[in-house]
């Protein structure tokens, strides 16, 4: 894929929103700005640090800082690189930082080298908010997929989005260049992306994240979930510190409570909603 096209970039007179895969496993990694202050946040840098600071670069942002929701090594794996070129404070959870220490054994698991460690310059916790520009975000603690999973959440009010018109959609193009609806995309998620048995979907989706803009019409609260919330599934809990009763605590008591229009960017695969998972996605409905 050219970095010219970043499977999702979101701009608006309040934000600049850039989200593309990175590294084996194509973790999602968003870049936030505000185009004033020129403020960013970078959220899990897990590889290909050179692309990610050349969008910087393009867009002329500077880093206030750089936020892991969890410490697996596709999400976390240029965060020493990206801290030692822009100087911007590496934020984590607590809970995390074992699993972030015991890179090795990481690295071992899927036969790859480990990454540089860095040091931590801030420790996340629930309700913390994280201001750059005109930009506020909420941290969720979110157990589960690991024991320090955070999900970002923004506000539907947060910034300066001020949108003209009535119009509220989110549109993408498609891998043929066909603008389709957001409720079109969802629905090929779900049909195409059925999670395996406790959630195993720690990979991208069988669905391609389209590869030009998703257009945010009107101000919607959006959400960074990490690999704890997936478009029709839910983050693995096989691997270290991972707890499905955790996770599905976190899930209903959390992010379940926040709106439905609230707009989703998983760690890995194509954009959802608060309310499309409500109604749709197999581990959340009524018991």
């Amino acid at each position: 894929m050219s970095d010219g096209l970043p499977t999702l970039n979101a701009a608006t007179e309040g934000l600049i929103h850039i989200t593309i895969p990175v590294g084996m496993l194509q973790c999602n990694c968003s870049i936030i700005g505000d185009p004033v202050s020129r403020e960013a946040l970078v959220i899990d840098p897990g590889d290909e640090v050179n692309r990610i600071l050349d969008l910087l670069g393009r867009h002329k942002l500077t880093v206030k800082a750089i936020v892991s929701t969890h410490a697996h090594i596709d999400h976390v794996g240029g965060l020493c690189k990206l801290h030692r070129y822009t100087g911007a404070p590496v934020l984590m959870h607590r809970d995390d930082l074992p699993l972030y220490q015991a890179m090795e054994m990481q690295a071992a698991f899927l036969g790859v080298h480990p990454p540089d460690l860095t040091e931590i310059d801030q420790l996340l916790k629930e309700g913390d908010s994280l201001h750059w520009g005109s930009f506020e975000a909420q941290v969720i603690h979110t157990p589960g997929h690991t024991p320090g999973s955070v999900s970002l959440y923004l506000p539907h009010d947060t910034g300066k989005v001020t949108p003209a018109g009535e119009l509220k959609r989110i549109t993408v193009k498609d891998e043929a260049g066909e603008e389709v609806s957001i409720a079109q995309l969802l629905k090929q998620s779900v049909s195409k992306n059925l999670p395996a048995e406790n959630g195993d979907t720690d990979q991208a989706p069988t669905i391609v994240a389209p590869d030009e803009a998703v257009k945010i019409m009107k101000p919607v609260p959006q959400l960074f979930s990490g690999d704890t919330l997936f478009a029709g599934s839910i983050g693995r809990t096989d691997l270290w510190g991972g707890s499905l009763d955790q996770i599905m605590k976190s899930l209903r008591t959390k992010l379940m409570g926040l709106p439905d229009e609230t707009v989703v960017y998983p760690g890995h695969g194509p954009v959802t909603t608060i309310g499309h998972e409500r109604e749709l996605n197999p581990f959340l409905r009524p018991e």
